[in-house]
């Protein structure tokens, strides 16, 4: 039985990212409450969240559709830098990056009716120091409010700025596609082959 991707997401970058990788999809969201983790550990929070979308739309999943969620965060050591509410809030943000290593953690769900798959994969991004009038120019010029760190590693602040990455690029950028094309293909060829059928003789 054929598989058909369902993402669990809005976000520009990860259509992108999916079509790139030769995916046909259809775009399917839930709004969650993004503020809502408690977990000890804030580095769970990506995999927490990008579960908490997939289980928003797991009821309207049917037999044939792989529903994949994603969630990605930004972390400045222990501290979670998420969408900054406004431009005042995304140039602090950027000045808190700057001249500093960070951590992205992207967490990703995938579903089946039939089973589940998630993991999470990080990135080590540093910046070079960034100068106050680079910064006015970025937040001016691209959108930053819909980005975790205030920043898409793919815009022009990425190639002033980005001195050193070390892990996963597209990760960066919202999904890490390495690995979520391993991890499709499996659940894939599995729907394909369909449910085994035992006879107890």
């Amino acid at each position: 039985m054929p598989m058909n991707v369902i993402l669990g997401s809005n976000s520009p970058r990860r259509a992108a990212l999916l079509s790139q990788l030769g995916y046909t999809f259809e775009v399917r969201v839930a709004a969650i409450d993004e503020e809502a983790f408690e977990h000890k550990d804030p580095k769970d929070a990506p995999i927490f969240l990008a579960q908490k979308k997939a289980e928003a739309l797991l009821s309207h999943l049917k037999e044939n559709e792989v529903l994949l969620c994603a969630d990605t965060l930004v972390f400045l050591g222990q501290v979670i830098i998420g969408k900054p509410k406004d431009l005042v809030e995304a140039k602090i943000l950027l000045k808190a990056l700057s001249g500093k290593t960070h951590e992205v953690i992207t967490g990703v769900y995938l579903y089946t009716r039939r089973e589940t798959c998630s993991f999470a994969v990080s990135t080590r991004v540093t910046f070079d120091a960034l100068k106050e009038e680079e910064i006015d120019h970025y937040v001016q010029h691209f959108p930053v409010l819909d980005k975790a760190g205030s920043y898409g590693i793919q815009d022009w602040i990425g190639l002033v700025g980005v001195k050193k990455i070390e892990g996963s690029y597209t990760n960066v950028m919202g999904l890490p596609t390495l690995e979520t094309h391993q991890n499709l293909q499996k659940i894939i060829k599995k729907g394909a082959q369909g449910p085994k059928i035992y006879f107890i003789l």
